[in-house]
C-alpha cells in the first residue's frame, strides 16, 4: 500500500512517468501513435479528421428519428411495375410515330433480344387525349388515371442505360446494378424508423401469382443490419401465419412464455455484443408479439366503407387483388408504417409480344385501383406526407419485336428501352398536374432535363430530410451508401 502511495501519490492519482511505466501502451506505443497521426496513417473520415474508436457499441432499433433537414414526407408508397409499362403506349405521345407506323427506324437503336429484333416502327395502338386541368396528355388505357392528372407529375425523361431487368430493377431501388444491396425501403427506416412499434416499419406486398422476378433482393437490406429488410406480406389470407397463438397459449400463459424468452434472449445477446442479426431477430420476436393486437386490424378491409371498397374495385374480379393490395398499403402508411411497396408477379409487364392484348390487361387491373390510392390519401389528409410512386425500371422500344415465324400486329411486342422511359409520382410536395422532361420524336431517348436513376432516389431521399451523399453506414471497414454518383441531384423541377 506505502509503495502504491508513492509510485501514485497520497491520492492514488498515478504521476504521468508512472502511467508511461506501466500502461499497457507504454512510452512506445504512444510515440507510434504520434507519428503514424503526423503521417496521416491513421483511418479518417470522409472530411480528413481522424476516427474515433467507438467506445459503445452501435445500437439499432427502428424508433422514429429526426430528419437532418426539414422533410416533407412521412411515409411511401411504391407501386413497382417490374418488365417494363411502354411509355409510347402510356404516357408520351408521339405524332412521329403515328405518321411512320410500319416504315423503317433510320437511327441509333439498342436491342436486348436481338433474335427478334427488327427495325419496322409501331406507333401506339390507342389515343391519347389532354387530362385534367393541366391538359396533360394520357392514354385512353388508363381512363380512372386522367381523374388524377391534376394531382400528379409525369415524368417524361427517365433514363438509367441498364438494359435488362434485375440491373434495371436494382438501379431503381437500391442505387447500383448488382444484387445484395439495400433497397430504398431498408435506407428509410435505418435513416427515420418507424412511427409505428406495432407494424413493421417496411413492408413488401407481393401477388398472388408468386413473387417479383428479383425475389428475396427487392426488400433486401444488402449491409445494413437485419432489423431493416422489408416485411413480406401475403397477398391473400392468413396475410402473416401464426399470427394469433393456439387457445391454450392466450392470455397470461402466452405472457409469462413471452417474458421467459425475453430474459433467455437478454442473456444470449449480452454474449455475443454486436452481433446485429441476433439482434434483429429479437426485435422480430418482440414485434410479432405486438403484432397479435395491431396487424389483424390493420389488414383487415371489413371496416372500409362501401364507397371506398367500391373505389378501389374491391368488388370487381379483375380490380380486386390489386384495390385490396392499394387499400392495405394505405391504411399501413396511415397507422404509422415507412414504406410499402407493391409488386407484381415476375415482369408481367415485359411485352415483348402480344402487346395489344397484355397491356390493355395490366392496366385494367391496376388503373383504378392506382388512382383510387392518391384519391383516398388526399381525402384524409395523407397525401401531403406521402409520396406515392407508379412506374417500373424500364420502358419500351418504339419498333416491334417479332415472334419467330409470326408477323401478325395483335401477337408482336416491344423490346426493352432504359434511354427513355416514363413514371408517375404523386404527393409530399411534389408538384401537380405537371409534365417533367420529354424523349426525342421516337420516345426512344431523354433528351430534355433527363432524370437518371441516381437523380430518383436522391430527390426521393430529398423528400424525407435526408441528404444522400451524406446518408451512409459503416460496415468492415468500408463505407455502403445508397447513391454513389457524387453528380447525382434533387429534382428541383418536380417540387412545388
Amino acid at each position: 500500500m506505502k509503495q502504491r502511495s508513492h509510485e501514485c501519490g497520497a491520492r492514488g492519482l498515478c504521476s504521468r512517468r508512472h502511467w508511461f511505466q506501466s500502461s499497457a501502451f507504454g512510452l512506445g506505443s504512444v510515440a507510434a501513435a504520434m507519428l503514424l497521426g503526423e503521417d496521416g496513417l491513421w483511418a479518417q473520415d470522409d472530411d480528413g479528421r481522424l476516427k474515433k474508436p467507438l467506445l459503445e457499441t452501435p445500437v439499432y432499433d427502428l424508433l422514429p428519428k429526426q430528419p437532418p433537414r426539414p422533410a416533407r414526407a412521412k411515409a411511401m408508397i411504391s407501386m413497382f411495375m417490374m418488365g417494363g409499362p411502354s411509355q409510347m403506349d402510356l404516357f408520351d405521345p408521339k405524332p412521329e410515330l403515328v405518321k411512320r407506323h410500319g416504315q423503317q427506324f433510320t437511327g441509333d437503336i439498342s436491342f436486348d433480344n436481338a433474335a427478334q429484333a427488327s427495325r419496322q416502327i409501331m406507333g401506339p395502338q390507342w389515343e391519347f387525349q389532354p387530362r385534367g386541368k393541366c391538359g396533360m396528355e394520357i392514354s385512353s388505357l388508363l381512363p380512372h388515371l386522367a381523374e388524377i392528372a391534376d394531382e400528379i407529375t409525369l415524368i417524361r425523361s427517365m433514363h438509367s442505360a441498364v438494359n435488362n431487368h434485375f440491373p434495371g430493377f436494382f438501379a431503381m431501388n437500391t442505387g447500383g446494378i448488382l444484387g445484395g444491396r439495400a433497397t430504398l425501403g431498408s435506407w428509410l427506416t435505418y435513416a427515420l424508423g418507424s412511427e409505428s412499434q406495432d407494424l413493421p416499419a417496411y413492408v413488401a406486398l407481393t401477388h398472388p401469382a408468386g413473387l417479383p422476378i428479383c425475389g428475396g433482393d427487392s426488400w433486401t437490406n444488402g449491409g445494413l443490419p437485419s432489423l431493416y429488410q422489408g416485411t413480406v406480406v401475403r397477398p391473400t389470407e392468413p396475410r402473416m401465419f401464426n399470427l394469433n397463438p393456439p387457445p391454450h397459449l392466450r392470455g397470461s400463459a402466452q405472457a409469462q412464455q413471452l417474458e421467459f424468452l425475453s430474459e433467455l434472449n437478454r442473456q444470449h445477446a449480452e454474449r455475443f455484443p454486436g452481433n446485429h442479426d441476433l439482434t434483429a431477430r429479437m426485435a422480430s420476436y418482440q414485434l410479432a408479439a405486438r403484432m397479435q393486437l395491431s396487424a389483424g386490424e390493420a389488414f383487415d378491409i371489413s371496416s372500409e366503407t362501401a364507397e371506398t371498397l367500391e373505389m378501389y374495385g374491391v368488388n370487381n374480379d379483375t380490380t380486386r387483388d390489386y384495390g385490396t393490395r392499394c387499400l392495405i398499403a394505405r391504411r399501413l402508411v396511415e397507422r404509422g408504417v415507412r414504406f410499402v411497396q407493391i409488386f407484381n408477379n415476375g415482369q408481367s409487364w415485359d411485352h415483348h409480344s402480344a402487346i395489344a392484348t397484355e397491356l390493355p390487361n395490366r392496366c385494367r387491373e391496376i388503373d383504378q385501383p392506382a388512382a383510387a390510392l392518391v384519391k383516398d390519401l388526399k381525402q384524409r389528409g395523407l397525401l401531403d406526407s406521402t409520396l406515392v410512386h407508379w412506374g417500373g425500371e424500364m420502358g419500351r422500344l418504339p419498333t416491334i419485336q417479332v415472334p419467330v415465324g409470326d408477323t401478325e400486329l395483335k401477337h408482336v411486342g416491344r423490346d426493352h428501352n432504359t434511354y427513355g422511359f416514363s413514371m408517375w409520382v404523386a404527393g409530399a410536395g411534389i408538384k401537380s398536374g405537371y409534365v417533367h422532361g420529354a424523349t426525342d420524336d421516337f420516345s426512344h431517348y431523354a433528351v430534355q432535363d433527363i432524370v437518371t436513376h441516381h437523380d430518383w432516389l436522391t430527390t426521393v431521399l430529398d423528400r424525407f430530410g435526408l441528404d444522400a451523399q451524406a446518408l451512409k453506414f459503416e460496415v468492415g471497414g468500408q463505407k455502403l451508401a445508397m447513391v454513389e454518383n457524387p453528380s447525382a441531384k434533387v429534382i428541383s423541377g418536380i417540387l412545388g
